[in-house]
């Protein structure tokens, strides 16, 4: 072969790699790009078919109230009557959640309904002042909120572990009776047994929540219930990674501001492979259902619309 022939073959093996590259960095940018514009797409969640024929049929009576809605009554916390209940998806939570809905918090602006609808059994919302007496069980519930004193999810344990510790050490405060010039050797004491048997199970009962607690507010409104006595002393936690979809964003507030059914979906997704150490395989997702809907509803209306 020519020295011609062999510099042809070389140039022509550089482009076909190079044009390789190219279409490989194309289809990386074109899914970052997909991602970019509706970051929920990857959720799995339930068949959005009876959403769908609902939005077509338009608004539909309560069968509660008799209210017209769209979807499902947000006074009710029921779906409206073209969307059955048993095509409506339902989420078994690991934990309890409370959520503390401000009395001006606009109804129908909430997404508070959404994890109610989808969590009937696990989600209880309460309308400021009204709110559950927390001071027995403190222990074992969490406030979802950002503050000075707030840890990470990933810190929920090492925070309930040094609670047992200390609780451990105050019940045995009275056990030290025998003279301690005697115990020279190393023996193990009923606090050494007590913390060696919790320690042996990261999953006890005592390191991990019972129950957590949202607030449903603007955040301009939120001063006056996170400022309740009977939420003071609560554990707080904040979550700092996620940023909001939410179509009604808040006017000078950081995207990190998330709505109440996020806040919830996320930190559930946290705890489940943070503190009870579980593979996620979108168990939370269809918290997302009615949200995810909406958020496409809304954005492909935008498109359309040429807004965006």
């Amino acid at each position: 072969m020519s020295l011609n022939s062999s510099t042809f073959l070389n140039q022509e093996s550089h482009q076909k790699l190079k044009r390789n590259f190219e279409c490989l960095k194309n289809s990386q940018q074109q899914t970052t790009s997909s991602l970019q514009d509706n970051p929920l797409q990857n959720l799995q969640l339930a068949s959005w078919e009876v959403l769908e024929k609902a939005q077509k049929s338009g608004r539909s009576k309560c069968p509660r109230c008799g209210s017209s809605r769209m979807f499902y009554c947000y006074s009710c916390y029921v779906p409206v009557e073209t969307v059955p209940t048993k095509e409506i998806p339902v989420v078994k939570l690991p934990l309890k959640i409370d959520i503390i809905k401000h009395p001006n918090e606009t109804d129908g602006k909430s997404t508070a309904v959404h994890a109610k609808l989808l969590a009937p059994e696990d989600v209880t919302i309460y309308t400021y002042p009204c709110i559950p007496d927390y001071e027995e069980k403190r222990h074992e519930i969490a406030l979802i909120f950002p503050g000075p004193n707030s840890i990470s999810v990933k810190d929920i344990i090492l925070h309930l572990e040094k609670n047992v510790e200390k609780n451990v050490s105050c019940g045995n405060d009275d056990d030290s009776s025998a003279e301690p010039f005697l115990k020279k050797a190393k023996i193990e004491t009923k606090e050494d047994r007590n913390l060696s048997e919790y320690k042996s199970n990261s999953r006890s009962e005592d390191t991990v929540l019972k129950k957590v607690i949202f607030i449903d507010s603007t955040w301009n409104q939120t001063n006056k219930i996170i400022t309740d006595e009977r939420l003071q002393g609560l554990l707080q936690i904040e979550l700092k990674t996620r940023k909001t979809c939410f179509w009604r964003h808040q006017k000078g507030k950081p995207d990190t501001y998330l709505s109440t059914i996020e806040a919830i979906y996320y930190f559930l997704v946290d705890y489940h492979q943070e503190v009870l150490k579980e593979g996620y395989k979108g168990q939370y997702d269809n918290l997302l259902f009615f949200f995810s809907f909406m958020y496409t509803l809304i954005k492909n209306a935008k498109n359309s619309a040429g807004k965006e």
